[in-house]
């Protein structure tokens, strides 16, 4: 009887975690509260997510609030908690609203580009912890960082929320955490400095051409799981 009732957990689980709320379902339970708040949202944030997190913690601009700022605690379908922290705490936290207009990649849909990158650098992930936020140019980005069963970080992968871009990735292609590339491939951090220029080269140019064919393939997989903010919360 043991064995069977163990059995029914080990496969419930995996369907609980399945059916944990994306970033946008998050949203659209702020939204609900105030439909005002889905154009002010700052960031939106999990952890631990497997692939979703149990819960999201999304940042609001709100000037009628202590700070400007009101915080939601989302999951299981609901607010869980709601508070206006003093602005100064949460200060790096801060950036302009994001514009749901350019919100076109989920949660659900950044974690399988997230895993097709990790794939293809054939590093291996147990869970993801998610930020999403505007970028200088203002433009929605999802930062995944990749966090391995024994809690070390795995990479980190930044991902263009409008078109399903890898802008960046760290920690990937064979470069250890010492390399970054943009999605011109500028900059790229040397693993071994004291090699001689033109081996530094070939190892530059190698992490790159390798970039570019992931980035290339993962911006196919986008178009599959391309979801336009704006049609979810109306159509919800």
């Amino acid at each position: 009887m043991w064995k069977s009732f163990l059995a029914l957990l080990l496969l419930a689980a995996p369907a609980l975690a399945q059916e944990r709320a994306t970033a946008y379902e998050a949203m659209r339970s702020v939204g609900q509260q105030n439909r005002d708040y889905v154009n002010h949202v700052i960031s939106v944030a999990g952890t631990n997510g497997n692939p979703q997190p149990a819960s999201w913690t999304i940042l609001i601009d709100d000037p009628k609030a202590r700070g400007g700022v009101r915080e939601f605690e989302v999951g299981e379908g609901r607010i869980l908690s709601e508070r206006t922290p003093l602005r100064s705490s949460v200060q790096s936290s801060l950036g302009q609203a994001i514009d749901t207009a350019k919100l076109n990649l989920d949660s659900s849909g950044a974690y399988t580009l997230a895993q097709q990158t990790a794939s293809h650098s054939h590093v291996a992930f147990d869970s993801a912890d998610y930020a999403l936020r505007s970028d200088d140019r203002g433009n929605p980005i999802w930062k995944v960082a990749l966090v391995r069963q024994n809690g070390e970080p795995a990479g980190t992968i930044f991902i263009g929320a409008n078109h399903g871009t890898v802008t960046r990735t760290e920690g990937l292609f064979a470069g250890g955490a010492d390399v970054a590339i943009d999605e011109q491939g500028e900059q790229v951090e040397r693993e071994n400095p004291d090699e001689e220029d033109d081996g530094n080269q070939i190892f530059e140019q190698r992490i790159k051409r390798t970039f570019y064919r992931v980035r290339d393939d993962v911006k196919r997989t986008f178009f599959k799981v391309r979801r336009s903010f704006i049609d979810f919360f109306r159509d919800h």
